[in-house]
């Protein structure tokens, strides 16, 4: 009998611990990344607000030629960028090989066109790509050859984009 209920006293702070964590790690994720619920998602006005995190950088949910993506905003990147093992899941074909100057040096890079990128109800198609030789990353740059597409607006801890 005391066998049981020290199991079941362990297993009670288990399960503690474990919805500790649960609750801990989405708390975590919406300071890193409030825009984490944005699906499709567009104001009356036909604009998609997103909120700056807690970085300082706007993150957000989209879709590549209907393939799920996170999208970490840079409007220094000048085409959407891919980190090539990402791409390579998504069955993009990797174009020509250059080098490309990024935040973290020179390294291999393929030119991709995309047929269609997506972020909350605001779509483009055709858009340039560049699939990046990235070691371990899953986070897509969302660059000028989309952004350049909209109407951007940056202010207090928002960024609006809408359609031109």
């Amino acid at each position: 009998m005391r066998r049981t209920g020290f199991f079941m006293i362990v297993a009670g702070w288990l399960l503690l611990a474990g919805l500790i964590w649960w609750v801990m790690g989405g708390a975590l994720e919406r300071r890193h990344n409030p825009n984490a619920g944005l699906a499709e998602v567009v104001t009356p006005v036909g604009e998609v607000v997103l909120q700056r995190g807690r970085d300082g950088h706007y993150r957000a949910p989209g879709r590549i030629n209907g393939h799920p993506v996170d999208f970490l905003v840079d409007t220094g990147a000048t085409q959407v960028a891919i980190p090539l093992e990402l791409a390579r899941a998504m069955g993009l074909r990797a174009g020509k090989a250059f080098q490309a100057q990024t935040a973290a040096g020179l390294t291999l890079a393929y030119a991709a066109r995309l047929d269609s990128v997506s972020l909350g109800g605001l779509e483009a198609r055709d858009v340039a790509g560049t699939l990046i030789a990235s070691e371990g990353a899953d986070e897509v740059l969302l660059g000028m050859s989309f952004l350049s597409r909209f109407d951007i607006a940056i202010r207090d801890g928002e960024m609006r984009l809408r359609a031109h």
